[in-house]
């Protein structure tokens, strides 16, 4: 039982990250700040914060025990100015009850809470206190979202909020333009391409997802519903066609759901990059394994089921609709790890993907019972249920596993931390899938797992799959490109060890750069190519040698981004094209560890917010200049701001790619004729 509750909890917790993480855009504002001063003498005051909470919300207090929900934190910028005295006191005192899911004495405001923290003052002249208060609400329902408020107190007639913009940037308060003239319109033919992909990749799963030891058994009592002799056979026809769009339909509304709250044009950068998300992802992913290999299984309340299983038994048209959401239901135990892991994908990608996605396992789930259904002799023909169906749930925990990598993989990219090399990543990708093999031998058993007497041939076919995997993953460990999994695996900048390094460097005189890129010992260019981190950088140099400027909107994250560069950048005319006839600019929108120096930062001109790290103000700049936040994306652009030639995003095809390079250099070079 205490088991059970530890596992309620950790879903629980994951389940109101999610919540947290999704809400990210639209933001429900529960909590209401109000801040004020008082002085209490001549050199000390209480800085007064206060909340007003919404009816059926509470906001967690400061202090209780470690282990639960996310206590309410206070964090005041360091100023020689002022010093704090004591720390944050809250009145009135709050509610405290024992919580069953976290199994600790939690602590929380309804509708109104007052903080207040002293402070000394240290200077004669005007200053503000600043900082930012963060903490988590929940609504009665069990859903938490976090909360967060900038703080700023005026000390002495200290400035308003403005200030810090003067402080930090001088009269630099818009966003780069870069472009003076843009004739040409981003392209979306990669989007439209991974939105196909993803849908058949869907449609695959939710064939998959019938192979399961939950849904296969359920096959011939479902298809028998349809078999009524005393109804004619087209409303058989009818129940069937509603049965299959209805199961279609159920998932189908899961993505329209994820996919309404997560729109906004910076949702999928945040998502894909923040140390937060990916680590819950990397967690889940892990959990969804878990799950597979039979540690526990995910269960729907029993009495939805059986609410809706009544219902089928009234019959009638509306009884197929109540069948579909009852197999959607009973199912749900063995599909719930690949819906699960299908939207942790969507989620992370293109806004329409959790949509596409849905429907694309809706539509792969349906078919099979739908094709029964309208031909009940193909029954005959089936496999009985066995122990084969645990080991394709027990196959699918191996992949699932191996994906969960990559979120990891995210965190160390996005923010530099250098703890997974590209070789370490392979290797134990290369582990899982020799173990895959071995387990599909019958060398390895899990829980719920028949004993294997003899392998079959689609067995064995699945087992020389595995191995070759292993075999084909291996000579990345020394450097080898893996071109058709490189968007899965982290980029060949972190690889330590790389045996391919002289064959993929191109030595010319004419490659060197003006100067030392900004940030090189943060971030580094694969393939031998050359260039820049930092826009101004890249521009100042192009200017200098007479060239145009390849602007790449990129990041660590970014799977098409790798592939591409595995796919394109490895040519040696695009080598020879990076490294002679323009300067290229690097530009990760997701970089989280290099804050930009104070004279470089600079308030968006779309959102009104200060830029400081070099991620988000690379993010801005393509957003506001090319009305697009996808990655990849190449711009060639004159030094002078003219773009070049039609922008180009996700492309594998190098010979499409030398194209887009050239016409930007030969528009380039008959600019500079017409200006001669």
């Amino acid at each position: 039982m205490k088991y059970q509750k530890k596992l309620l909890g950790f879903s629980a917790l994951i389940a109101g990250l999610l919540f947290s993480v999704f809400s990210f855009s639209q933001m429900e504002n529960p909590v209401n700040w109000k801040f004020s001063t008082v002085q209490l003498d001549e050199k000390t005051y209480n800085l007064i914060i206060e909340a007003t909470i919404e009816k059926k919300w509470h906001l967690y207090s400061q202090f209780f025990d470690a282990g639960g929900p996310m206590p309410l934190q206070f964090n005041f910028k360091e100023s020689p100015d002022y010093k704090l005295v004591g720390n944050v006191t809250e009145t009135p005192n709050p509610k405290e009850e024992y919580d069953d899911v976290f199994e600790i004495n939690v602590k929380y405001f309804e509708k109104y809470a007052k903080f207040v923290q002293k402070i000394e003052v240290l200077t004669d002249k005007g200053f503000n206190v600043k900082g930012v208060v963060e903490g988590q609400a929940c609504f009665e329902d069990g859903k938490c979202i976090p909360v967060t408020a900038d703080l700023n107190f005026p000390i002495n007639g200290g400035g308003e909020e403005t200030s810090d913009v003067e402080e930090n940037l001088g009269t630099k308060t818009e966003t780069p333009i870069l472009v003076t003239e843009n004739r040409f319109k981003h392209e979306e033919n990669a989007n439209k391409k991974s939105l196909w992909g993803f849908f058949f990749i869907s449609l695959l799963f939710g064939i998959i997802g019938i192979l399961t030891p939950c849904v296969f058994p359920m096959i011939p009592m479902t298809v028998s519903f349809f078999m009524n002799k005393s109804e004619s056979r087209s409303k058989n026809l009818l129940k069937v066609g509603i049965f299959g769009f209805s199961i279609m339909l159920l998932y189908g509304l899961v993505g329209v759901i994820v996919s309404l709250t997560s729109a906004g044009a910076n949702f999928t950068t945040v998502l894909s990059t923040h140390w937060i998300p990916n680590l819950i992802f990397f967690l889940l992913f892990i959990v969804f394994a878990a799950s597979l290999f039979g540690l526990f299984e995910f269960v729907m309340p029993s009495g939805l089921a059986n609410k809706a299983d009544a219902r089928v038994d009234k019959g009638g048209l509306i009884a197929a609709f109540f069948l579909a959401l009852t197999t959607v239901i009973v199912s749900f135990s063995c599909t719930g790890p690949i819906i699960g892991a299908l939207l942790v994908k969507a989620a992370s990608g293109d806004v329409l993907e959790p949509t596409v996605g849905m429907f694309g396992f809706g539509l792969g789930f349906a078919l099979p019972f739908t094709i029964l259904a309208l031909a009940p002799g193909l029954m005959k023909k089936m496999p009985k249920s066995g122990g084969w169906l645990n080991s394709v749930k027990v196959v699918m925990g191996f992949i699932i596993l191996a994906f969960s990598l990559k979120y990891f993989s995210n965190i160390d990219q996005s923010y530099n931390l250098g703890l997974m090399s590209r070789e370490f990543y392979l290797a134990i990708w290369i582990v899982i899938f020799v173990l895959m093999g071995f387990y599909l031998l019958g060398k390895i058993k899990f829980k719920h797992d028949s004993d294997v007497h003899h392998v079959g041939f689609f067995r064995l076919l699945l087992a020389m799959f595995s191995f070759i995997v292993a075999l084909y993953l291996f000579p990345g460990m020394f450097g080898a490109n893996l071109s058709s999994v490189s968007g899965l695996i982290p980029p060949k900048t972190s690889q330590n060890f790389d045996l391919t390094i002289n064959s993929t460097t191109i030595a010319t005189d004419e490659s060197e750069l003006c100067e030392t890129p900004e940030f090189s010992d943060k971030m580094h260019l694969a393939y031998g190519m050359k260039g820049y981190f930092y826009y101004d950088q890249a521009f100042e140099c192009a200017k200098s040698q007479d060239k145009p400027v390849l602007l790449y909107f990129t990041g660590h994250s970014c799977a098409n981004c790798k592939e591409m560069q595995a796919s394109v950048w490895d040519n040696d005319k695009v080598k020879e094209i990076f490294n002679n006839e323009l300067v290229l600019a690097a530009l990760y929108v997701d970089e989280r560890s290099v804050i930009l120096p104070k004279p470089k930062q600079f308030i968006s001109s779309r959102d009104k917010k200060l830029k400081q790290k070099l991620g988000e103000a690379n993010a801005d700049i393509e957003i506001v200049n090319f009305e697009t936040n996808t990655q990849p994306y190449y711009v060639l652009i004159s030094p002078d701001g003219k773009v070049l030639t039609n922008p180009i995003g996700y492309n594998t095809n190098a010979e499409e790619f030398l194209k887009f390079l050239r016409d930007g250099i030969e528009e380039f070079k008959k600019i500079k004729e017409l200006n001669e």
